[in-house]
């Protein structure tokens, strides 16, 4: 038997999820996941992942708004294809064109999704020949390191007398796993 399932989703924890919880259980949702303060990325929320190992084939997924399922499209389009992999069909109570319970909603769904990755695979090609561009004149790409040299002495003295990574970090103001690229990395300057 097909289950109604729900799930809501408030970014801060100040935040009240009740106004979602109560319309998905009105649109007749049996179980109602729902994350408090949890961040956009799927494996830190922990009623997503709950709601996966609950959802069975057939069944169908109830939200809001598909912006509760993810904070960005390509997190939002690998959710979708998941959901769609596991035969599991998603009702947006907010945006009538996704509902994959109907023939409409499906055919409408395969359409904005297929526009959805065309988006992503764009930017993805206009980045990759951005970045060729660059190279070409040149230029690498990407922001710059915030170890600087002094810092980098710095922490090869502090790393010396046996501190940690995330120590010596905080004592100059980055993040240990900055310092323990930049005191790992090999030495290109010898060979140049």
């Amino acid at each position: 038997m097909a289950h109604e399932v729900g799930y809501a989703r408030v970014s801060k924890r100040e935040q009240n999820p009740e106004a979602q919880e109560a319309e998905l259980r009105a649109a007749g949702c049996e179980r109602v996941f729902v994350d408090h303060g949890e961040s956009s990325r799927v494996s830190d929320r922990p009623q997503w992942l709950a709601c996966l190992d609950y959802l069975r084939p057939g069944d169908t997924l109830k939200v809001r708004r598909l912006d509760r399922l993810a904070g960005s499209e390509r997190i939002l389009i690998e959710t979708l294809q998941d959901l769609d992999t596991r035969q599991v069909n998603i009702v947006s109570l907010t945006e009538p064109l996704i509902d994959t319970t109907t023939p409409m909603g499906r055919a409408l769904y395969g359409i904005v999704a297929v526009f959805a990755q065309l988006r992503v695979d764009t930017i993805r090609d206009n980045t990759q020949r951005g970045l060729a561009y660059a190279r070409s004149r040149g230029r690498v790409g990407g922001r710059p390191s915030v170890m600087t040299p002094d810092r980098i002495a710095t922490a090869a003295r502090m790393r010396e007398e046996h501190y940690s990574w995330e120590s010596i970090g905080h004592t100059l103001g980055v993040g240990g796993s900055s310092v323990r690229r930049a005191l790992t990395k090999p030495d290109t300057s010898a060979t140049a």
